[in-house]
C-alpha cells in the first residue's frame, strides 16, 4: 500500500499538469528527438504520489505508431508511471504478462494542462522479467544510431546511459516504485472510483 497518495491533484504545469483532476483522459505523445511521432496513446489519469502521476489503460486501447496509418492494440490493462524531471517513464504490466516492468528512457516529461503529456523517446529501453527480476537493457544499437542520425547533444546521451544503469539496478532490486507500489494502482484503475485510490484519508 503506498502512502501519499493525491487523487485528482492540481500540481504546477509542466511537472504534473494544472489542475490535474482524477478520471481525466490524458493524451500520451513520444516523438523522437527530431520530433516525429513514435507513438500516441490516449491513457486515465489515476492520481498522484510521491513518484509521481499515475495513468492507466484498460486492454484494448489502441496505440498509434509514427508510420501514417500504423496502430495496435493492447492485449493487457496497463499502468504508467510520469516522475517529475526525470528521463524516463515507466510501464508496469499485471499478471499473467511474463514482463512486469518496462521503462522507456526519455526526455523530461512535460505537461500541457492536465490533458498532455509529451516527451522524447532515446530509443534505450529496460524490461524486467516478473519470474526472477532480470532487467534487460534494449535497444542500444538503435539508440547509438539515432544519437547520430538526430546529432544528441552530449550531455543527453550522457544522461541516457547513466539513468539507463541506475534504474537497471533499482529495478533488479525492487526498489520502489519497482517493488509492488504499482499495485495499488491497478486496483484503481480497475475500480475507476476515487474512494479506492491508495492512502485517500478515510
Amino acid at each position: 500500500m503506498c502512502v501519499g497518495v493525491v487523487v485528482g491533484c492540481g500540481q504546477a504545469a509542466g511537472r504534473y499538469g494544472a489542475g490535474s483532476v482524477f478520471g481525466v483522459d490524458v493524451e500520451v505523445i513520444l516523438r523522437k528527438y527530431g520530433g516525429d511521432l513514435h507513438r500516441r496513446l490516449s491513457m486515465r489519469h489515476l492520481g498522484a504520489d510521491r513518484y509521481g502521476t499515475w495513468l492507466g489503460a484498460v486492454a484494448g486501447t489502441v496505440v498509434e505508431l509514427g508510420t501514417p496509418g500504423k496502430s495496435f492494440t493492447t492485449e493487457h490493462a496497463t499502468v504508467r508511471l510520469v516522475p517529475p524531471d526525470a528521463w524516463w517513464v515507466a510501464l508496469f504490466f499485471p499478471q499473467p504478462n511474463p514482463w512486469d516492468v518496462y521503462c522507456d528512457i526519455t526526455t523530461p516529461p512535460l505537461w500541457t494542462g492536465s490533458e498532455r503529456v509529451t516527451m522524447a523517446d532515446l530509443d534505450l529501453d529496460l524490461l524486467r522479467a516478473r519470474a526472477d527480476r532480470r532487467v534487460e537493457i534494449l535497444d542500444e544499437d538503435e539508440f547509438a544510431n539515432n544519437a547520430a542520425v538526430y546529432r544528441y547533444p552530449a550531455e543527453v546521451v550522457d544522461t541516457a546511459r547513466v539513468t539507463a544503469r541506475r534504474l537497471r539496478v533499482e529495478m533488479s532490486a525492487g526498489t520502489e516504485p519497482f517493488g509492488r507500489h504499482c499495485e495499488a494502482w491497478f486496483a484503481v484503475l480497475t475500480t475507476q472510483e476515487p474512494d479506492a485510490a491508495p492512502g485517500k484519508p478515510a
